[in-house]
């Protein structure tokens, strides 16, 4: 279906520092496209640029084959890290605003209306203001008023930033219907279950360059198959963590913050030897914990430290 979105040696400074680094890629065209880094990384620089907000210091950024500042902005649809909504407005009401603003006519309006709070889960809430809702439902407006005009591309930054799971999910599931319409959605977040979830590609992002792009699924298979396994110990763990290296099967040994990760092949077979290993150097197990390879053991590898600051 080709790209949709171009970004060409990007460069963004403030003040003499640079928040964007030289970024090079291409969102394809009906992709949940995902930039993943922590607080700070330039992901929402990088959303500002391509939605024409901020202008790049260098560098051009094209959105189906022209300048992003021609773009046809009615095509956008842009849902800020802050909510912003009519406090004193219904959901129906800010909905309806919004929809007028791009002409579009009060039967469909009020249909597309009536469709995205069913899929949002708040037809009950159709006649109340804003105010007395809930910060989870406030943040589903919100997203709604970004949608509510049907635009091709979706930029979504940090969508789910402070709601419990269920909310959480219940967005997700808004956006993968957004993905069956036919549109592209760029996710901006440090959430690794989210990127991983709702994402075709993701974008890793540390310190305003682009450090890794793929699958999911091929970014967590890059740093190795096997388990990952997490032990907790109750002493310096340096003289264990060279014996653990010497096992048969280990990939790689991180420390970070009291907790040694191995990447193992076939760790249950392999429990025996670890601990093992951890008495003969006078140490206690505190807890040992396995599981499959994540996009922050991704993010560790590449950039050796926690994805969240």
């Amino acid at each position: 279906m080709g790209s949709i979105v171009e970004v060409k040696s990007v460069v963004k400074e403030f003040d003499g520092k640079t928040a964007v680094d030289h970024l090079s890629l291409e969102i394809n065209r009906g992709e949940i496209f995902g930039f993943l880094g922590p607080n700070g990384a330039g992901k929402s620089t990088s959303i500002n640029m391509m939605v024409g907000i901020v202008n790049p210091t260098s560098g051009e950024i094209l959105i189906d084959g022209e300048n992003v500042k021609n773009y046809d902005k009615s095509k956008l649809g842009v849902c800020p890290q802050e909510i912003i909504i009519w406090e004193k407005l219904t959901c129906f009401e800010n909905l309806y605003t919004i929809g007028r603003l791009y002409d579009i006519d009060s039967k469909t309006l009020t249909e597309r209306i009536n469709t995205v709070l069913e899929k949002l889960q708040l037809s009950d809430e159709k006649n109340t203001k804003m105010d007395k809702l809930s910060g989870g439902m406030r943040r589903r407006i919100n997203i709604a008023m970004a949608t509510i005009h049907n635009p091709e591309l979706i930029i979504l930054d940090e969508p789910s930033e402070g709601l419990d799971p269920q909310s959480r999910r219940l967005l997700w599931d808004y956006i993968l219907y957004q993905k069956e319409l036919g549109k592209t959605i760029i996710l901006t977040t440090h959430l690794m279950d989210e990127a991983d979830f709702l994402s075709d590609r993701v974008a890793i992002i540390n310190k305003g360059k682009l450090i890794s792009l793929d699958t999911p699924y091929n970014l967590k298979s890059s740093i190795g198959e096997g388990d990952i396994v997490d032990i907790s110990v109750d002493c310096r763990a340096d003289k264990i963590i060279e014996e653990f290296s010497n096992i048969d099967g280990v990939n790689n040994v991180e420390y970070s913050r009291g907790i040694i990760t191995l990447n193992i092949l076939n760790a249950t077979s392999k429990l025996p030897e670890i601990i093992k290993i951890i008495e003969k150097n006078d140490s206690n197990l505190i807890d040992i914990k396995m599981r499959q390879n994540t996009l922050e053991d991704v993010f560790i590898e590449l950039t050796g430290k926690e994805l969240v600051e």
